[in-house]
């Protein structure tokens, strides 16, 4: 959803968008996905090429991640989570183009307050794009079934916030699993019957692009790390060429690759969780690193596809 709403035109309405974003069905295969570090950053590439940064040609796509800023939490693992959210939105506005558009994958308030929400709401309104897309994270949902959440950002979704648009041929779908859950996350049959329709008419070579709060694999379960009918979501996926889903949640870079679906965690700008089966760790409770270390378990991702290179990179940055 867009943190636009009351300046600038809905980021799904096709008539507002530009004649390259409404570009369709270009073809993207599905290859092995693997990591480099290059001057300290982590990127993903798919068919063992990654983008190079001097590449003169632009991407067809190119978006920005940022998730779980939590607005609102007060703790000892940050004290200023709204500083290092305003510097993660610097970065963004740092990478030397204007992305198409920057997702925002969820918890982006601690308490899901009316003040909570604006605060979040004005900070992303100084993003370099033209368009903001989020979804709800748990804590954006604590106790209204994230009404409070859609009063702020859900202009124009479905349901409890779900909705799709089609930018550069790409296929982009945000669902919400934060809802009606109990220890993993949600998805529930009216929105599982809405994404099974909305994929239905698209080429299999169409790229789709999936993201959510919490994870649509079973990343650890045990700490709610995972969606209970994920299952019946990906089906609906696997007869595309390449699918791939970003999350937010559990504070850190994790990747996946399942045939055609690669998934990727992404990381906060907020506070660093432990890692799944840390000794003596029973819960996903914020850690309180040492001096000087936050910035580097905080980050942003970059996300860009070529048309006719056969490529999705993805690129995550450590909080400068």
């Amino acid at each position: 959803m867009s943190a636009y709403d009351d300046e600038h035109t809905d980021p799904r309405d096709p008539h507002t968008m530009s004649r390259r974003q409404l570009m369709r069905h270009t073809a993207w295969f599905g290859a092995a996905v693997g990591l480099t570090v290059v001057g300290g950053e982590v990127l993903s590439h798919v068919g063992g090429t990654p983008i190079s940064s001097a590449a003169t040609d632009r991407p067809t796509l190119r978006f920005a991640q940022v998730s779980d800023s939590h607005i609102g939490f007060q703790g000892a693992a940050n004290t200023n989570v709204v500083d290092t959210f305003g510097e993660a939105i610097s970065q963004v506005n740092s990478l030397g183009y204007t992305p198409d558009f920057v997702i925002h994958t969820g918890d982006l308030t601690h308490l899901a307050t009316p003040e909570q929400f604006d605060q979040a709401k004005q900070m992303m309104k100084s993003l370099n794009t033209p368009h903001v897309f989020t979804v709800p994270g748990e804590h954006d949902s604590t106790d209204d079934g994230g009404q409070r959440y859609r009063d702020a950002f859900g202009k124009g979704s479905r349901g409890d916030g779900w909705y799709s648009f089609d930018v550069a041929g790409v296929h982009v779908i945000a669902l919400v699993n934060t809802l009606h859950m109990t220890l993993l996350g949600h998805l529930g049959q009216d929105q599982l019957d809405w994404m099974r329709k909305d994929v239905a008419g698209l080429s299999s070579d169409t790229p789709i692009i999936v993201f959510s709060h919490i994870p649509l694999f079973a990343m650890y379960p045990q700490w709610g790390w995972g969606t209970d009918d994920s299952t019946q979501a990906l089906s609906y996926l696997r007869r595309f060429a390449s699918v791939t889903c970003l999350n937010g949640h559990v504070h850190q870079l994790f990747t996946k690759t399942d045939g055609n679906i690669t998934f990727y965690s992404g990381t906060t700008t907020a506070y660093a969780l432990p890692k799944p089966g840390e000794p003596g760790v029973t819960v996903p409770k914020p850690v309180t690193l040492p001096a000087g270390k936050l910035h580097a378990a905080l980050g942003i991702r970059e996300v860009s596809y070529m048309k006719g290179q056969q490529v999705l990179a993805i690129k995550d940055q450590a909080l400068l």
